[in-house]
């Protein structure tokens, strides 16, 4: 294969993209270029980036990025790639907070590669922003990302902020179980950030639990989970929480809460 038109006929899986990343050029690019003749660098590249792909490596692994809410992402194999379904917890966030001028000191547990944080921080420069990840790895793809004032903090969940209090804890942690056959189309991704335990749950038990400690009054605790754990969790916050509502994600599944401390 020579050309552009030899490669998007090859039916590889992600060829336009792969191509687009090769080449360093546009998708609208390729169609109107598609006689264009790969150079034997470029090709080699291309090549190599098929096989990858063919392997099971993320695109987005490959492409080293990946679009949320409205900005780009740099991602590794320290980070997870960001999901769609994840922006729900920033909307519900930004209608909770929508008095532009209400000051707001957030934390983000669990940042990953600082979506919600920073995200949540480019759209709020007036909020207080921290972030916490248990990887060091994590943390400085975060930190490559930030294009707002963010604190990056390193432990276990609130061991990395032991002291601190917020006005709304997010977190979207670790929900698989252990043995869920969905993590084979996942093995690429940081499983630490995956996987929690038997029934998918010890990390938000640990966050539910200890909350409370860290939020002030009035404070709020905002979570995602799995589309069959809700019921389990408005049990877990009933204790210490109160005005606990749910929500779905855009495909209609259940994927995230929010509730008030009492």
């Amino acid at each position: 294969m020579n050309t552009v038109n030899d490669y998007l006929k090859s039916g590889a899986i992600d060829i336009v993209p792969l191509l687009s990343l090769a080449l360093n050029k546009s998708n609208t690019a390729l169609y109107t270029q598609t006689d264009y003749q790969l150079t034997a660098i470029e090709s080699k590249q291309l090549d190599t980036l098929i096989q990858q792909r063919k392997k099971g490596i993320p695109f987005a692994y490959l492409s080293g990025k990946k679009g949320f809410y409205h900005l780009d992402f740099k991602v590794t194999p320290d980070t997870l790639i960001p999901r769609p379904e994840t922006e729900l917890l920033i909307d519900i966030a930004l209608d909770l907070f929508n008095d532009k001028e209400e000051p707001c000191h957030l934390l983000d547990l669990g940042t990953g590669s600082g979506i919600i944080a920073i995200t949540l921080a480019d759209k709020n420069p007036h909020w207080t922003v921290s972030a916490t990840d248990i990887s060091q790895a994590a943390l400085d793809v975060a930190k490559t990302n930030t294009t707002a004032q963010v604190s990056f903090f390193q432990g276990s969940w609130f061991e990395a902020v032991p002291s601190q209090t917020f006005d709304l804890i997010i977190s979207n942690p670790p929900y698989i179980e252990q043995d869920d056959p969905y993590l084979d189309d996942l093995l690429f991704e940081p499983q630490t950030a995956l996987v929690s335990g038997e029934d998918g749950l010890n990390d938000i038990r640990i966050i539910i639990s200890d909350a409370p400690e860290h939020l002030n009054k009035g404070g709020y605790l905002l979570l995602e989970y799995g589309f069959d754990q809700q019921e389990r969790i408005v049990d877990l916050l009933n204790e210490k929480f109160h005005h606990i509502k749910t929500f779905k994600d855009y495909n209609n599944n259940d994927r995230a809460v929010l509730a008030q401390i009492k």
